[in-house]
Formats: structure tokens, sequence, C-alpha cells
């Protein structure tokens, strides 16, 4: 950075400001421009692709310079936010012309990846998260906020491991965190792109964080909501009046979703593309409301765990299926709300204009046609419902009576306020129209006493009015009334003493006209925000009734049914279940159905069959069953009865944890673990090829040992895929457990898959019919034919029957254990299987290159 004591009075308020924000860009307001100086400007250039220039290039030191419009400022400050970065927004505080010594200024916002407020239309149904954590004996309070809408929520957490969980699933950017974080701590956020923000000084006065932490009874939760608001103040530099209550959460009062779980599912976006395309969510979005979706993907992110709650939801869902014509209406009506939450936050931040004020009248004019078709429709629950929304007639007649029906997208150039709304506005008004029908009687009178045919009148913002009066006439000028004032081309423009006059009178209208118009529709936004609670509330009923539209026609359109829902009990029977995303993908009517029957006898269903059956889709079918259940959504089954899950675990798919920084078998020993240890009885647990990561033998016992554990001593209902049929033996000693397999038949030597969930163990794996079909040589496949057998031949001798290779749990025969230095017998006979493999593959290898040399 260069000296401030050699630079000019503006620069070294430059560095004075930048050395407050050194953590951000700071943009510093000269003119018409915001101008970014010194590493600002050259890493600035480099993101923003400006063109890099230079301050002071005579000196020796030249200052890096680069500047954006500010018309344009918004589109860059969201390119570096979006990058992760923070920009500091540094204004003019007072008028140029007036300033008797270097313009004041000073930041008036600072935007960050957690603060920034989402207008992407295309990101409108995402919320973005900023998170605060605080550190206690007891574990950690955490509060979040999505600025945007005012929403805020806190909880505690006893682990730094729940803390990450949580910032996850939230797809938080930017986490507000004052205590000392451990390298691993650190590491995670570095790899999840997590910025962490330091606490700013807290005003506890204040009335925001007073009113956001009144009902917050445990200390960390306050302390975490309070450090979260006075982050939000200290950014943002203004009241943040549309910040709601915060509302205290356990997150065992939901079922309980990792953010693996719920990208294993793909529930909001699919775990290839990351992308809505594919996810649940893209299958139950038909909400017609950008608040709309965002409540969608809250549900299905925090699904219910009480009965009532879920039947409720079940009720107005039931009516609006069963209520075609008024469904409609609803939706028809919901076309036209905006996004409720969204404008009440703008106008609390004081950023909204006129066209967004009438998008809000235009919202509450739609809700008494909603109204009217909610009672209409005679159906208890929604005329119930609609007994409970208040459409706020009076603060949209106050917009609509104030505002112009197209008025301009900035409110300081005037053209904004209806005639009859202030008497002083209408009289500047007609002073201004008076004085321009003077102004055109004064061409044609001119004319008349020049003879100058083409004279007239003219307006520009640097010379006001003036006479033009072509080259041609110029000798016909009177100059001793006419004053030359600007020479042209083609044209002399001159001033009279009479014109200039008038020109200040309407000057004077028209600038005292713009001043008042906007100090209006300041009074008219000051006026809405005392609206604010309210609409707040009318926005969350609005997104609600979106929601039961969207999941009412997702099930007329794709034929699912009223889950029937009980706590008393785990029993599953879901008959003729289908998939909700892989339906939808395939051709109409292609989809297999399959039946889960999992009653008090049934914990555990050890699935087999080959790679591509189908065996993931049938578990992950499961899952997204029970969650669309618990979030109030009816599913993809002619009939089912569920019960209501505390958890749902997975394992599913084979992938390392990048952020983690875990190898594939590890990632999946500690899923593994993870259930082992928090799974109960009333969980629903989903394990594909647990064991695979690592040596047949290993992987075999580890699979074994924890199918065995959760059934003796977890308990809770489980789908086990897996690839070793040895374990299919182990439903003759868990008596809980059973084999089931997806069918498939081999014709003509090519492998026929059924899709059909069918009772008992698979007859074998079909792995190299799956290579075939995935296209490998041929002669690859004949190679592997011929080892397969030799394998099986020599297995067979040297291990015995299948029903005698593996019986993990059997205690084991009595006998003397090894002399010294004598090799333990099990071990020999597992050396001289490894031998045997290891001639079959010389072989193997042999024939190969014989074949190769003829």
């Amino acid at each position: 950075m260069a000296n401030a004591k050699s630079s000019t009075p503006m620069m070294e308020q430059y560095y004075e400001i930048k050395e407050q924000y050194p953590d951000a860009f700071l943009f510093y307001r000269v003119g018409d421009f915001y101008e970014l100086f010194e590493d600002d400007a050259v890493k600035g250039a480099q993101l923003l692709e400006l063109t890099l220039t230079h301050r002071s290039n005579k000196s020796k030191n030249p200052i890096p310079m680069a500047g954006v419009p500010h018309q344009a400022v918004d589109t860059y400050v969201n390119t570096l936010v979006d990058k992760g970065y923070k920009v500091a927004l540094c204004e003019q505080l007072e008028d140029p012309a007036t300033a008797k010594t270097t313009v004041k200024r000073g930041v008036i916002q600072l935007v960050t990846p957690g603060t920034m407020m989402n207008e992407n239309p295309n990101a409108a149904s995402d919320a973005n998260y900023l998170t605060s954590v605080v550190k206690d004996k007891q574990g950690f309070g955490l509060a979040y906020s999505d600025l945007s809408t005012g929403e805020v929520y806190a909880t505690h957490l006893k682990q730094f491991s729940a803390v990450e969980n949580e910032l996850l699933s939230l797809r938080t950017r930017e986490m507000v965190y004052g205590g000392d974080l451990t390298d691993s701590e650190r590491d995670f956020l570095n790899k999840a792109n997590i910025i962490v923000s330091q606490p700013a000084e807290v005003d506890e006065a204040r009335a925001e964080i007073s009113y956001v932490t009144q009902n917050l009874t445990r200390k960390s939760e306050k302390a975490a909501a309070v450090q979260l608001v006075g982050y939000l103040l200290a950014t943002q530099k203004r009241s943040l009046a549309h910040l709601q209550i915060a509302r205290s959460y356990e997150v065992n009062q939901y079922l309980q979703l990792s953010h693996t779980v719920q990208s294993n599912l793909e529930l909001e976006s699919s775990a290839k593309t990351g992308k809505k395309l594919g996810s649940l969510f893209w299958v139950l979005d038909k909400t017609h409301t950008a608040m709309g979706g965002r409540l969608l993907k809250q549900w299905i992110s925090r699904p219910l765990l009480s009965l009532n709650e879920i039947n409720a939801r079940q009720e107005m869902v039931q009516a609006f299926l069963d209520s075609y014509f008024v469904r409609e209406n609803v939706i028809d009506a919901l076309k036209g709300v905006y996004d409720l939450e969204r404008l009440t936050g703008r106008i609390a931040f004081g950023n909204v204009n006129a066209r967004e004020m009438l998008q809000l009248s235009k919202s509450l004019s739609a809700v008494p046609v909603i109204l009217q078709a909610l009672t209409d429709s005679g159906v208890d629950v929604l005329t119930d419902y609609a007994k409970q929304v208040d459409p706020l007639t009076e603060a949209c007649q106050k917009i609509t009576h104030t505002l112009v029906p197209d008025p301009p997208i900035l409110t300081t150039e005037g053209g904004l306020i209806q005639e009859g709304v202030d008497d002083q506005l209408d009289r500047y008004r007609e002073a201004m129209n008076n004085g321009k029908q003077w102004m055109a009687q004064m061409e044609a009178e001119e004319r008349q006493k020049t003879g100058i045919d083409n004279l007239k009148v003219g307006y520009n913002k640097v010379f006001g009015y003036y006479l033009q009066v072509t080259n041609g006439n110029k000798d016909k000028v009177p100059l001793d009334r006419y004053q030359r004032k600007q020479t042209l081309t083609n044209a002399e423009r001159y001033i009279t003493p009479e014109l200039k006059e008038h020109e200040n009178l309407i000057l004077e209208a028209q600038t005292r006209s713009t001043t008042l118009e906007h100090q209006i529709f300041i009074d008219l936004r000051d006026d809405i925000k005392q609206y604010i609670p309210a609409l707040q509330k009318l926005g969350n009923q609005l997104a609600a009734l979106d929601v039961y539209c969207s999941l009412a026609s997702v099930s007329e359109e794709n034929n699912y049914c009223r889950p029937q829902m009980h706590d008393d009990n785990q029993d599953i029977l879901i008959k003729a279940g289908r998939h909700p995303v892989v339906e939808k993908v395939l051709s109409a009517g292609s989809y297999i159905p399959n039946d889960v029957e999992m009653h008090e006898d049934t914990d555990i269903f050890l699935i087999t069959g080959p790679n591509m059956s189908g065996k993931s889709t049938y578990m992950r079918q499961l899952a997204l069953i029970a969650i669309m259940a618990q979030i109030g959504s009816f599913v993809p089954a002619d009939s089912a009865e569920l019960p209501i899950f505390d958890q749902v675990f997975t394992r599913i798919g084979a992938a390392d944890d990048l952020i983690s920084g875990q190898s594939t078998f590890m990632v999946e020993m500690s899923e593994a673990n993870d259930a082992l240890q928090h799974a109960t009885k009333r969980s629903l647990v989903l394990f594909d090829e647990i064991g695979r990561g690592t040596a047949t033998y290993d992987g075999m016992a580890l699979a074994g040992a924890i199918v065995k554990y959760l059934h003796d001593k977890v308990g809770a209902k489980t789908l086990f895929a897996t690839h070793y049929h040895e374990l299919t033996d182990l439903e003759e000693t868990l008596p809980k457990l059973h084999n089931i397999h997806v069918g498939a038949s081999e014709q003509d030597g090519k492998l026929i898959f059924l899709h059909k969930i069918l009772p008992g163990p698979a007859d074998q794996s079909y792995g190299i019919h799956v290579a075939q079909l995935a296209g490998l040589p041929s002669r690859v496949l004949r190679d592997a034919r011929k080892m397969l057998k030799r394998l099986e031949a020599q297995g067979a001798s040297s291990l015995g029957p299948a029903s005698q290779q593996l019986d993990l749990f059997a205690e084991p025969p009595a006998q003397e254990a090894p002399a010294a230095n004598e090799p333990d017998p099990l071990t020999e006979k597992g050396l001289d299987i490894l031998d045997q493999i290891s001639d079959l593959v010389g072989q193997w290898q042999q024939e190969l290159k014989d074949q190769d040399d003829e």
C-alpha cells in the first residue's frame, strides 16, 4: 500500500477506511463510479474482467485503479460475493457540490456470502443462511438466518461434528465464530468453502436483538442468536425490522437426516450434477411461488415426527386432491403472488423500489380471490384455513392509491406518485405544465417576430433552455434581445432574460416536484413497515397453500396414495411401491413396482441379486416413501402403512469423502458406525454392499458382524444388500432376518433383469453377465468364465459345500493351541487357498500369452 503521507486527501481517506475492512474489497464511491485501488484493484480487475489503470501516473509509484459504474455495482458485488469474498460499499455521505473539503465518505454496507440478498430468479427457491456458533461447557449454541426473509432459528448441539452436519445441511457459506478451531475443524471449513467471520461488538440493548431473542431460554442458543443479530447489524448498518422472533428447535424434533443421507437419497439435488433434476424435490415441486419452493425444501429436509401434524398436512393435501376446481382457482391466484417474504425484507432494508411495491400490492390483491375459493369449497379444513388469513386490504389500498400503475425503477427521478395524492405536488406539476405551454407559445411568438420559421425552443441538462437558430438565419437574429449561449456546427443557440426567468421557475418546480415525490415514496415505504410481521405471517400461509396444492397435483398426476401412519409399532406394509424419481424418468408404465412387508417378526431383509438388477432402487424407494409420508405427502404405491421413523441411516454407493479426506472404505465404515452407534428400534437403516472396499474375507466377516449387531442389539428396520451370498445362511440363525432377492433369468446366454423382489436368496451373482452388458471384450468374458469354473471347483474341494463355508457366529470347536512357531491351521488353510488362486491366475496369464503367440 502506498504511503498515505504522500497521497492526496482523498486517498488518505481511502487508506483510513480500508484499514477498517482489510478482508473485504472496498468499493470507494467517486462521482458516478465505485473505484478499487491498490491490491483490491489488481485482484478485482482479474476476477471481474475490468480494465486495470493507474492513478497518479506521473509519480514514481502510480496507484493501481479499476472502477465500475454505480448503476451496475450490484452485478459486480454479487459476482465477488458468489466467489466467496466480502465487499464493503463506501458511499459519498454529502453532496460534492457543497463539500468545503474532501467529500465525507463512509461504509454503508458490508456484503458477505452469508448476508447477500439473493435476487437471482433461478435461485428463488434457495435460502442463503448465515450461521452463528458459540461454544460453552455443554457444547455449542447455533443460530442461523436468511437475511432476505428475516427468519431466525436456534438450537444447541453437543459435538462440533453435529455443528458440521448442520452447516452442510443448511448449505451455509459463512459462519460467525469467535472461538478457537482445531486443525481438523479448520480443514473441514476450508474444504466445505465456509468462510469464518469474527463476531462484531454487540449492543444487546438494540431493539432488534431483544426482539429476536425474546423467546430463547437456553443460554447457548440466546448467545448464538445475539452474536448473529449483532453481526447482521454491524455489517448492514441499518435497522433490520424484518428479523423475526427466533424459533428454538431440537435436531431430534424431526426425522433426523444427516447431510450424507440427504445426499445419498438425492432429496434436494442430484448427487452427480448437483442440480434439481433427478431429485425428490424435482418430483414434488409444482409450486408457483418462490416462497412455496423454499418451504417445500424445508419440509423435505425436516420431516415430521408428530402423528397429529402429519395427519393435519395430509388432510390439506386430501382436500385439494378431492377439490380440483378449488385447487385450480387457488393455483391461478398464486401465479400472481410475488415473493412476499423477500419483498418484506427489501422494505425493511430500505432498498425496495416503486415497481416492487406494486408487486406487493398485486400479491395482496390476489389474497381475497384465494380466500373466496377456500371459503366456497365447503371443505372444513379449507374454510378453517381461510379464517386464519388476514388479507391486509388496507396495506394494498395504500400502495395502489399512491403509486402510478407503471412507475420508473429509480425512485429519485419523479414520475412515481398519482395526481391527487399531495396538493403541493399537484401545484408543482401545474407550474411545470404551464411552463411548458408558455415555452411552446414563446416559440411561436419568436418565429413571428424574427421571421425565422425553423426557430425552436430546446432544453438540455448542461445549458438549460435555449433558442436555436440555423446558420442560414443568423442574420435575422435580434442581437439586442438575444444573447449567444452555444455554437454548433450548423446552428447557434441563444437565451433571453425572459426565457431564463421562466426556466428558473420550471426547473425549480421540477426539482421540488422530484424531491417531494421521493419523500412521499419514502413515507409510503415507512408506513408499510408497520405491516411487516403480518406480511411475513401471510407469506408463510400462502407458501403452505402453495405446497399443499403442489403435493395434491403431484399425487393426482402420478397416482399416489395416502399413507396410513402409526406410531405404536414398526410394521411396514407397502403394496406395489415405486421409486418416485426413477418412475418419473422412465417411460409411462415401464416401472415395475414392488411390495415391502416387514412385520414384527422381520427386522432385516438381506437382499441378493446381480448388479443393475434394482437392489439399490428398492432400498432408496422405501426410504423416499417413508420421508414423503412424514412430510405429509402422498406416496407412490397402491397402499402404504408405515411407522414414524426417528432416523434414517444409509450406506449407498462407493465414493471418497473429499471434505473429510477419507477413502471409500473409511467412509463406508464411518457411515456404518454412525448407524450402529445411534440407530434405535424406530430407525430405518439402508446398507448397500458393506465390506466390498477391502479384502473378500475381511469384508465378508465385517458384513456378517454388522448384520448380527443390527439384529441382536439395534432392532431397526434394515435393508441390507450384499454380493456375499454366504451371508444368506444367517437366516438359519437370526430369526428376524429374511432373505429376499431381485429376480433375474438367463436366456440364450444373456441376462434378463426382472426387477422383481422375490423371497429367498439369489442363485448366483451374474457378475460376468453384467460385464457382458457393459460391453467387455468377448475374450475377457470367455477367460473369466474359465477361471470362474476352476475357482468354483477348487473352492468346493478345499472348503466344502457352501452351507459349510460360513458359520461366523458359531462357537469355535475346542482345540489345542498351536505350539510355539507352529502355524495356525486356519491360517494354513487360508494360505493354501491363496496359493491355489495364485496358480490359477498364473495358468490364465500363460494361456493368454500362448493365445497371443498364436
